[in-house]
């Protein structure tokens, strides 16, 4: 699939120059990714610091690991990361293993 018309990716609402700026100091950036289809996707991305500050945290609180729907780690989070990552996870296949409207019914504890 052409990487160009795979995928794109949904900033939140708000997103401007100052927060694309702000995202590789704060470490993450929550999104969507809409499929040329219609099909759309929550996605985390974080870099190693943030992700190590985050489990650090949770594990202080009791909970000792981290889960986000759609974790991506990114050396940096950067807006040009951002997009170049998911254009090649789209390129991949990645995004046509995840089904948004399908419950795994093995995952129900």
């Amino acid at each position: 699939m052409n990487a160009l018309t795979c995928a794109r990716v949904v900033f939140p609402e708000g997103f401007d120059e100052r927060a694309a700026f702000e995202a590789p100091s704060k470490g993450w950036l929550s999104a969507q990714v809409q499929m040329k289809d219609g099909r759309s996707y929550a996605v985390y991305f974080t870099d190693p610091a943030r992700l190590q500050q985050d489990l650090d945290e949770n594990a202080q609180l009791g909970k000792p690991y981290l889960a986000e729907p759609g974790l991506i780690v990114l050396p940096q989070v950067t807006v040009e990361a951002v997009q170049d990552t998911v254009r090649a996870l789209c390129v991949q296949g990645f995004f046509d293993h995840l089904r948004a409207d399908q419950v795994d019914e093995r995952a129900t504890i």
